[in-house]
């Protein structure tokens, strides 16, 4: 008997020895089809490679893909653990051809691989071919020998594919298992098809046509392909079942594992009516993982969504079983065991997943009960036409977080059913509440805009923590704050698609610029993304001018952002984070953050503390952040809910608001306890590095106050920081060759130049004293009133904090009188004025000041009796200023 594990072994060995490239699956979030919600077949990832967008080196390929059906257009959520085939998460073994080989080959290759390779007995198979397809009917007869009643044909669209009105489609041709005739089931195509005697274990899809509209206003035509292409599918966990001989998927090795875990730690047997507990846990638990591992997280929001539901009911349905503690996290361990070895993210993100279901499980518990109690409340007045009111079923969504499917999965044991279309109508009801109610702030017309679109359109998936570049559909477009319909080159313009890798500006990192391309056959266009905003939370506005081309709703665009400059923020972003942890720790615990800007080039970090930071405490910041940086640690993230985060000690914006789930974002190393210096763990909905190395180097380039008890550092890291530090090299090797000193001995020799400045400005000012009028800019003005000498001295650009000591010499060359000192410096004047002891008891030097400074239409003026001075800005009138200044004095000396 094969494990599953050998089958995925022994499918992907088979076609690289028939020349196939083994390719890795791609995840589980498709980056290239903005239609799908997840990855739900294997020719997802090759979709441009089948139209001709794309090119690979190989044109044969291989691959067990990891798939998805849980939401949007694939959802087998609701019957999964009531049937023995339906999963959320499953593998799809394919192989492809892109232009190579087509139907002949892709039957013998499938023929050989199961008859051969796998064994299966001839006579327990049959074929579908598609009605019209007499080509691959034949080819089953050559190849496999099959008589007509073993090929069925089937004229539906279940054997011919296509994915969507136009593109590339062709025929299906599908194997079917027989299962014999004890278990009930009819064949494909008969009215007994939906028993489970006949399973189809493998699709092979005959791309060799193009669907396209060949003239505007007609049906589309198919026109044959150039290349002809072969895209097959065989489901892992089907054929497993079928090598180890049992009807359902959840009795193989792979799903038993998981059933005998959850048995174990329940203590309820795999049987009765509890076995479709055991397989929804079982089943639920592999897609949360993985869809954990791949950076999906719950939320209340798409794809987050999704993986809420999945996790929820899964726990549910734990409940049932009679399990009261979480227990989800403990069966991980299990699948780890059985699929990491393939499938190593799911190593490499173990504790994320562990923690991401213990803490959503305690979560959910806490409403659980009350729901449930609602629920039992309902139904008691539940009337005999056994339909569960909507209203109540969205009350429960709204008020306790159940989804809908949960309420339908607890009801449907009773045969219970819910008034979807009353579930539908609350939810609208609630929607047109919220509409009345909300008013906005700055400009409320284009907010109402913002407003009005995400009603109508929803919120923005972001896919830009995994992906710089993805597809997405233009649910709208704003051209001057009115929604338009279409748009064409020239038009400055703002995009809202239903995903999108763009980061919006928010929490102080700028936003996301670069390209968008539409992707239609009538038309192509380029948008050149200026910027990224958020609106109300989750929608992403992406502004741009469209260069070439034209755009309309409904378009498909591929989105790419530019790689170097998110890469520059990105690690300006995880700086500041190492940078608020240096500053909490090292300044103490009062550090809160007050402020950022993260851009490309630079980041700027505002926060409390009352005094600026010496040079020291600077230093000591840098180093603790370039250690930080130098240690490379991971870069990790969680989703919590927020009172946990902040309660284990997260840092947070005061006065920010969150929602009740938060990204909680941890780096760094702890250090030693001498140190005491912790990680950096914040609420952050930003972009990061995925390493404290991918940062580079941080340097501190200026710190300031901003406001009392508010500093400012502001800093660059990576190149940036690297261009700056040797700019400054150079810098200071051009000032060691001017002043004929190496960079070591700088230090010195401008100490030494600055002492002789010293001392040659002391030797100026003594000359200047001794010697005033040597000066060729000075003038002196010697006049007697009776016994009173008055000199008057005009300068010009004299140093202002010599004038005083050069009123005190001139006083000490008079011996006894008055000094009236006036210096012009371009628009500015100065008067001073000087008075000998023995004159002040009838002469005040205030007095004087204040009597002529408004000649210079200055303001006042201060000093001693015997030494004033004042200022202005009017210097025309100085003879004025003398003459009043005289007559003053000669009154004083009369009176």
């Amino acid at each position: 008997m094969k494990t599953t594990s050998e089958v995925r072994s022994s499918f992907l060995n088979f076609f690289k020895q028939n020349h196939h490239e083994e390719v890795a699956s791609s995840s589980l979030i498709p980056h290239n089809d903005p239609t799908l919600l997840f990855t739900a077949a294997g020719m997802v990832q090759f979709k441009d490679v089948f139209t001709g967008l794309e090119t690979r080196p190989y044109r044969r390929a291989v691959t067990a893909q990891k798939c998805l059906r849980a939401g949007g257009k694939h959802n087998d959520l609701e019957n999964v653990g009531y049937t023995s085939r339906h999963h959320t998460f499953f593998e799809m073994l394919g192989n492809f051809s892109f232009g190579d080989y087509f139907k002949e080959e892709a039957i013998f290759y499938a023929w050989t691989f199961i008859t051969k390779e796998l064994q299966i007995p001839k006579d327990r198979l049959l074929v579908t071919v598609y009605g019209e397809d007499s080509e691959a009917a034949a080819l089953w007869q050559k190849i496999g020998g099959f008589s007509e009643d073993k090929i069925i044909r089937i004229s539906t669209t279940d054997n011919f594919w296509s994915a969507g009105d136009t593109g590339p489609c062709g025929p299906c041709s599908e194997i079917f298992y027989d299962h014999g005739d004890t278990i009930p089931g009819g064949p494909p195509g008969s009215k007994d098809e939906d028993g489970d005697r006949f399973v189809e274990i493998w699709n092979l899809v005959f791309m060799q046509y193009d669907q396209k509209v060949l003239e505007p206003g007609t049906a589309p035509q198919r026109v044959p392909l150039p290349r002809p292409s072969i895209d097959t599918g065989m489901g892992l966990e089907r054929i497993s079942a079928v090598l180890q001989g049992v009807q359902s998927n959840y009795d193989t090795d792979l799903f038993q594992a998981l059933i005998q875990a959850v048995v174990l730690l329940t203590g309820v047997p795999y049987s009765g009516k509890m076995a479709s507990s055991h397989r929804v846990i079982a089943d639920h638990l592999r897609a949360s993982s993985f869809l954990i591992a791949e950076g999906t997280l719950p939320s209340n929001e798409g794809r987050g969504y999704v993986l809420r539901r999945i996790m929820r009911r899964a726990m549910r349905h734990v409940q049932l079983l009679g399990k009261k503690e979480p227990l989800l996290q403990h069966l991980f361990p299990t699948l780890l065991a059985q699929m990491g070895g393939v499938y190593p993210e799911l190593e490499r993100a173990k504790a994320l997943i562990s923690e991401t279901l213990f803490l959503e499980e305690i979560r959910f518990q806490e409403t659980l009960e009350r729901g449930l109690k609602l629920l039992q409340e309902e139904l008691s007045h539940l009337p005999s036409s056994k339909l569960f009111p909507g209203e109540s079923a969205f009350k429960l969504y709204d008020t306790y977080g159940f989804p809908l499917d949960l309420t339908e999965d607890a009801l449907r044991p009773q045969g219970i059913f819910v008034d979807v279309d009353g579930f539908k109508q609350a939810m609208e009801k609630q929607k047109k509440e919220a509409r009345s109610s909300w008013t906005g702030s700055g400009d409320t017309k284009t907010e109402s805009l913002w407003y009005a679109l995400k009603d109508k359109v929803g919120p923005t998936d972001f896919l830009g923590y995994e992906t710089l570049k993805a597809e997405g559909l233009i649910h709208g477009i704003v051209k001057d704050n009115q929604e338009v319909q279409k748009a064409q080159k020239g038009d400055k313009i703002q995009i809202f698609t239903n995903q999108s890798p763009f980061y919006g500006e928010s929490g102080g990192q700028m936003g996301d610029t670069g390209t968008m391309i539409t992707l239609s056959d009538s038309s192509s266009a380029r948008i050149r993304i200026t910027n990224t905003l958020k609106k109300l939370g989750d929608l992403i506005l992406h502004e741009g001018i469209i260069e070439e081309g034209s755009i309309a709703l409904k378009d498909t665009v591929v989105m790419e952002v530019n790689k170097a400059r998110r890469d520059s923020l990105r690690a300006n972003h995880s700086a500041t984070h190492l940078l608020h942890g240096a500053l909490h720790h090292i300044l103490g615990g009062h550090v809160v953050q007050k402020g950022s800007l993260v851009a490309p080039e630079r980041l700027r970090f505002d926060f409390s503390h009352p005094k600026a930071l010496t040079a020291s405490q600077i230093e000591t910041v840098e180093l603790w952040v370039n250690d930080q940086i130098r240690s490379n640690s991971s870069v990790l993230t969680r989703l919590m809910p927020v009172k946990e985060a902040l309660h284990s000690g997260a840092m947070a914006l005061f006065g920010e608001k969150y929602a009740d789930d938060v990204r909680v974002v941890s780096m760094g190393i702890e250090a030693s306890e001498e140190q005491n210096l912790k990680t950096s763990v914040e609420l952050c909905g930003g972009t990061h590095v995925t390493r404290t190395g991918d940062i580079g180097f941080f340097k501190i380039i200026q710190e300031s106050g901003v406001a009392a008890g508010i500093r400012r550092i502001e800093a660059i890291t990576g190149k940036n920081a690297e261009i700056f530090v040797r700019s400054q090299e150079t810098l200071l090797k051009e000032i060691g060759l001017s002043l004929k000193s190496t960079p070591e001995a700088l230090n010195d020799r401008v100490q030494s130049l600055l002492l002789e400045k010293k001392r040659l400005e002391k030797e100026i000012q003594t000359l200047r004293q001794k010697s005033p009028l040597s000066d060729t800019s000075s003038h002196e003005d010697l006049k007697t009133f009776g016994s009173v000498k008055v000199l008057n001295i005009t300068l010009k650009n004299h140093p202002i904090n010599e004038l005083k000591p050069f009123v005190d010499a001139a006083k000490q060359r008079l011996i006894s009188g008055i000094v009236v000192l006036v210096n012009i410096t371009d628009d500015k004047v100065s008067i001073v004025i000087g008075i000998t002891k023995d004159l002040t008891s009838t002469f005040n030097a205030v007095d004087l000041v204040q009597k002529v400074s408004p000649l210079l239409d200055g303001k006042g003026g201060g000093g001693r009796p015997d030494l004033a001075q004042a200022g202005g800005s009017k210097h025309d009138n100085l003879k004025e200023l003398f003459k009043t200044l005289d007559l003053e004095i000669s009154q004083k000396i009369t009176s």
